[in-house]
């Protein structure tokens, strides 16, 4: 639950992130020239004027809400409404969105987010898709969700949908990044699905409670999408599918890029096809993905037993996983292994080399042993 109130510079955050005409590029340039929030609305207006692309009518915009008065209205909205809103600096702010270009300055979220969701891969594609790309995006979504993955996408018809969809027959966890503002959800049809997400997951946005959608935030919002996640699948896209502008935001975010090939005479596969020629991971089944996916900044529990660090370890049967899970991540004996497990010596050590050979663990001199995180 929020506060009932906030703090100046969270409070000047809010008003900065509802100025009209001031999206994120624009936020950055501010925060960087000022310093915090506080100090642009404190800035005259020819010193706002020496910002590159803050012109008069932005610059009377600022100076306009220096009493934040839009901001504690919106913030007491959405305290009603069951929305959180968090800020950049906050301790819960999802670490891997600090690394990105242009980060929001403010998220707001319908459901939760969790420690997990940082083993996370979104899975976008084309709206007009075929049947095989449902298909796909649906078997894809599912196992990934059944084997512990959080699954991301943009909550549109045709891929996204089915990607939420397959993640929550998985028994798994999705979230969904909107566009508009979350009194506004896009498209109208798909408020059911939105709230299975809420109840397994989570609708996240930068875009003010109240924003309607608009053309120019579903691109932006593709940054978020890949930021979120250590990977990017793309399902179904045809060269001019927005679903590609998530697939260069993760390249330049230096998130792993994996395309499912599809028929070589149909628009809806020419995307992916040029995708896979320069260079991302042609994927045709889930263990593909899970192999190549690059570590987690640091380890995590998707269960009460569970630690992962690598997602590849996602693809273990069950005896390597408990064997697995009774390596430390600090070099730790072999005897001691063999004395915290029931299995016989010769299978732990056995399944020791297994996971030694998966380049999960690595023997250490001494008769030491460690896991191994990237």
């Amino acid at each position: 639950m929020m506060n009932a109130t906030l703090d100046d510079e969270s409070l000047a955050l809010l008003q900065l992130n509802l100025t009209s005409g001031v999206g994120p590029r624009l936020q950055s340039l501010l925060l960087a020239r000022f310093g915090n929030a506080r100090s642009i609305f404190q800035a005259t207006g020819s010193q706002l004027l020496s910002v590159e692309g803050i012109g008069p009518k932005i610059s009377s915009a600022l100076v306009a809400g220096r009493d934040l008065s839009d901001a504690q209205t919106e913030w007491n909205t959405c305290r009603e409404a069951g929305v959180q809103i968090q800020f950049a600096g906050d301790p819960d702010y999802p670490a891997s969105l600090k690394e990105i270009c242009d980060p929001p300055s403010v998220l707001y979220i319908k459901g939760t987010l969790e420690p997990r969701d940082l083993m996370s891969v979104a899975i976008v594609g084309s709206r007009q898709c075929s049947h095989y790309g449902i298909s796909i995006a649906q078997k894809f979504a599912r196992q990934l969700a059944a084997a512990g993955v959080t699954v991301i996408s943009g909550l549109a018809r045709g891929i996204d949908g089915a990607a939420h969809r397959g993640a929550l027959a998985g028994g798994g966890r999705t979230i969904a990044v909107c566009a508009p503002g979350l009194a506004h959800l896009y498209p109208p049809d798909h408020r059911d699905l939105a709230g299975e997400i809420i109840q397994h997951g989570a609708l996240i946005t930068e875009s003010p409670f109240h924003r309607s959608a608009q053309r120019g935030l579903f691109p932006q919002r593709n940054r978020i999408i890949s930021g979120l996640a250590i990977g990017v699948l793309i399902v179904e896209a045809t060269r001019t599918s927005g679903s590609l502008h998530t697939a260069r935001h993760a390249m330049e975010q230096g998130r792993d890029v994996f395309a499912v090939p599809g028929r070589i005479d149909t628009v809806t596969s020419e995307g992916c096809h040029d995708l896979i020629r320069d260079g991302a991971t042609l994927v045709r089944r889930v263990d593909d993905l899970l192999d190549v996916l690059s570590p987690t900044v640091k380890p995590v529990k998707v269960d009460q037993q569970t630690q992962i660090a690598v997602p590849r370890e996602l693809n273990l049967n069950e005896q390597e996983r408990i064997i697995l899970n009774l390596v430390d991540f600090a070099p730790v004996s072999i005897d001691q292994i063999l004395g915290r497990c029931e299995l016989e010596s010769a299978r732990v050590l056995s399944t020791l080399t297994v996971l030694e050979m998966k380049r999960l663990v690595r023997r250490l001199p001494g008769g030491h042993i460690e896991r191994v995180t990237g």
